[in-house]
């Protein structure tokens, strides 16, 4: 049986500019986009969420539920320093730390360098040095897979550590409400409320077949996750299975020649992500989101592999004649390729994704 440790960092990106600046702590601090325009929230203050204020919400929603909020722009160095600076802290109790993003991660410490068998007291101690090295808070949980160990992590936030053990799951897990269920959005639970399933004890009602007909490939996953089974080992080099960048527009955008610009920058940074990785992509798709939040998405798949940002361009202009931008307003633009040519692995949490775009990434 394994023992699994997931550490998510408390508002992390927050908690760094309050640990940095004074005048910040204790009060309700906004990391993002200007809310005078259409920046959106890439996380904040517990005493901001106080206030309904949540990751991916617009900067200017949030500066109308709390006018008195703080609102800083994102450093990102600062945030990838801590992060090294936690993630050597994991290293050094096993090799089997599975990044998420900056701020969260998995361990394996079934077997560890610590000699500690005791996978909960390993979670103490990565949580006592965390603070002690870097000033930062930082939640745990510990259970016998990853599935258990993410959901106990948030349960005693901020600052806490929970832990679930074998004997615990059964009940554990049939109280708790599925839109804790990692995987499971707003849409799955809409459609697993019209089913009668509230709770994991409502889940496990329901059987294998039946959740497999209403949620396809999905149901098989959590037919097991209701019943405590996630055999999902943590890996160390997780491999993409993307790249992409988004842009969302200050204001509304009509011009043509002005979107091809802002797609030529994107194509230009995921060109030196494949030129880094030594590899090339056989699909491209194309992002679009109108001034009206209605998003619709192009691809093409070439039988030769590209890698430049010349190709990509010129692909991204010839999906974009499939879509109404220029004809409608355009208030987002995306390129992602995929279909690499070569396995391009994840060994570094910095290389990982950002959640949400601000004005623009």
């Amino acid at each position: 049986m394994r023992k699994i440790i997931h550490i998510d960092m408390d508002a992390f990106f927050a908690a760094v500019e309050q640990r940095d600046n004074a005048d910040l702590r204790g009060r309700p601090v906004v990391v993002g986009g200007d809310p005078g325009g259409r920046g959106v929230v890439a996380t904040c203050s517990y005493e901001a969420r106080a206030f309904g204020i949540h990751s991916a919400m617009s900067a200017a929603r949030a500066y109308r539920l709390c006018p008195q909020a703080i609102f800083v722009r994102p450093r990102f160095d600062a945030y990838r320093e801590a992060s090294r600076q936690v993630r050597k802290i994991f290293l050094d109790c096993t090799d089997l730390v599975e990044p998420l993003s900056l701020d969260e991660a998995y361990l394996d410490v079934t077997e560890n360098k610590m000699g500690n068998p005791s996978a909960t007291r390993i979670a103490q101690e990565i949580r006592k040095r965390i603070f002690s090295e870097t000033g930062l808070t930082a939640s745990g949980g510990v259970s016998y897979n990853k599935f258990l160990a993410k959901v106990a992590s948030d349960v005693n936030k901020p600052n806490g550590l929970t832990l679930v053990t074998p004997e615990q799951a059964a009940v554990f897990i049939a109280a708790l409400p599925v839109r804790r269920f990692h995987g499971v959005g707003q849409v799955t639970e809409k459609r697993m409320q019209r089913l009668g399933i509230f709770t994991g004890d409502d889940l496990l009602k329901h059987s294998l077949d039946v959740l497999q007909n209403h949620f396809g490939s999905s149901g098989r996953y959590y037919y097991q996750i209701a019943r405590g089974i996630d055999e999902r080992p943590v890996v160390p080099n997780r491999i993409r299975k993307s790249i992409g960048k988004e842009t969302t527009l200050a204001e509304d955008l009509a011009d043509q020649a002005q979107m091809l610009t802002i797609l030529g920058r994107q194509a230009e940074q995921i060109a030196t992500l494949l030129q880094q990785s030594d590899s090339a992509a056989h699909c491209l798709t194309l992002k679009v989101r109108y001034a009206d939040f209605q998003t619709l998405t192009r691809s093409r798949t070439l039988p030769a592999p590209f890698s430049e940002a010349a190709e990509m361009l010129g692909i991204a202009e010839e999906l974009m004649k499939k879509t109404a931008a220029g004809r409608q307003s355009v208030r987002l633009l995306g390129l992602t390729v995929s279909q690499f040519e070569q396995d391009i692995p994840v060994v570094d949490p910095l290389q990982l994704e950002l959640p949400f775009p601000l004005n623009s990434s």
